[in-house]
């Protein structure tokens, strides 16, 4: 083991609800950055507000929105184009890698983003648009190299104050994105739709905060669930596999677990087939069911996350119906019971999209980062990211 990797193969739970443990094993941290996910909300709506957006309307509506980022940057891409919802009236594209797709040119806009300012992907994104003359909007810290490029192409830039990682920095960096979006004319997200999702997280992070004891702190409690399991996390919208993929990358950066996960309509398909295998109805076939659960084997499980949405009950706005969706879901709840897997549900919650999508993604935030703790793991510190960069860059 690399002398900067530390942890513990096994979950001590009593950890879990001694806030001072909390707080001696997260130095970084990660829950109070996790915490701020309403004040993120405000803040950024509050930035977005001050830079100067109604110029990208000009020249009229554009062909195409290509989001360039990766990792958390990335992820907005996919917030915005479930927000702006199937109707959406040009493609919303989120772009992973170096510079532009190669079609993008005078008639499309392009939004480069980064939490820190100076990622390559949204440098390149951001000067292959301006060269290409495309329109161009970009998000990241103030002072950056990212909003050197902006200045030298007079694109608008929001300058988000770097207070946290980037992949706590979630709402940070999206609702920019959507209000620049919004000064498209893509997306109804009003006033009262960031208000209550701000809300609503701030909601969430007091149910989630520290000193609530595990029985009572739905994200310790789902923390627990996972534990020692091969996760599966499935959405079963649009909206909610947006959050399922969030919660991968948390797990994955934050408790360091394996993590499969995507659309249920996806899953059903094929991976669904992951609960009949040697993880799944395999292993619980031989589970004494009479066994005192202290005296369980230790074999690896799969431990099911289903996010249901249920949708607004618009149904011309749904890539299908909502019961469809529905009943996709109850079925994959009854596969995994007759197979003894467990199920965890989280259900959307909130009167918009946005609210309902941060109502799948705060609890599961903190899961993740109480399941590091438990583990012994700083959630803050991945010493496997800061060696890959500096291994990978010249």
């Amino acid at each position: 083991m690399g002398a900067s990797v530390r942890g513990r193969r096994n979950v001590d739970e009593t950890l879990l609800d001694d806030a001072a443990a909390l707080q001696e094993n997260d130095p970084g941290g990660m829950l109070r950055a996790t915490a701020s996910a309403g004040a993120q909300v405000r803040e950024s709506a509050a930035l977005a507000a001050e830079a100067n957006l109604t110029s990208l309307l000009d020249e009229g509506r554009p062909r195409a929105v290509v989001i360039a980022g990766v990792g958390t940057a990335g992820r907005t891409g996919d917030v915005l184009a479930t927000v702006a919802g199937p109707r959406c009236p040009v493609p919303v594209i989120a772009h992973r890698s170096a510079g532009v797709p190669g079609w993008v040119g005078a008639a499309d806009v392009v939004i480069a983003v980064s939490a820190s300012g100076r990622s390559p992907e949204a440098l390149g994104a951001a000067d292959a648009a301006a060269r290409r003359g495309a329109r161009l909007v970009a998000v990241g810290a103030p002072d950056s190299m990212l909003q050197s490029v902006a200045e030298r192409a007079r694109a608008p830039f929001i300058a988000v104050p770097r207070r946290a990682p980037a992949r706590a920095s979630l709402w940070a960096l999206t609702v920019p994105v959507l209000m620049a979006a919004r000064a498209l004319g893509l997306v109804k997200v009003n006033e009262a739709d960031l208000a209550e999702t701000a809300t609503r997280l701030d909601a969430d992070a007091d149910r989630s905060r520290p000193t609530a004891e595990s029985f009572v702190n739905p994200a310790k409690s789902l923390a627990m669930a996972l534990a020692g399991s091969v996760p599966i996390v499935w959405g079963s919208s649009p909206l909610a596999t947006v959050a399922a993929r969030r919660f991968a990358d948390t797990l994955s950066a934050n408790a360091r677990y394996p993590v499969v996960a995507g659309a249920l309509g996806e899953a059903g398909r094929g991976r669904v087939g992951l609960l009949d295998g040697v993880f799944g109805g395999l292993v619980e076939s031989a589970r004494d069911i009479f066994a005192d659960p202290g005296e369980e084997s230790d074999a690896t499980r799969l431990r099911v996350v289903l996010l249901r949405d249920g949708g607004l009950g618009t149904e011309e706005d749904a890539d299908e119906p909502v019961a469809v969706e529905e009943r996709r879901a109850d079925a994959v709840q009854t596969l995994a019971e007759r197979r003894g897997v467990r199920c965890d549900v989280v259900t959307a919650e909130g009167g918009s999209s946005l609210e309902r999508l941060a109502s799948l993604v705060a609890i599961p935030d903190f899961a993740s980062v109480y399941l590091a703790l438990a583990h012994g793991l700083d959630p803050m510190a991945v010493p496997a990211v800061t060696e890959m960069k500096e291994l990978s860059n010249p």
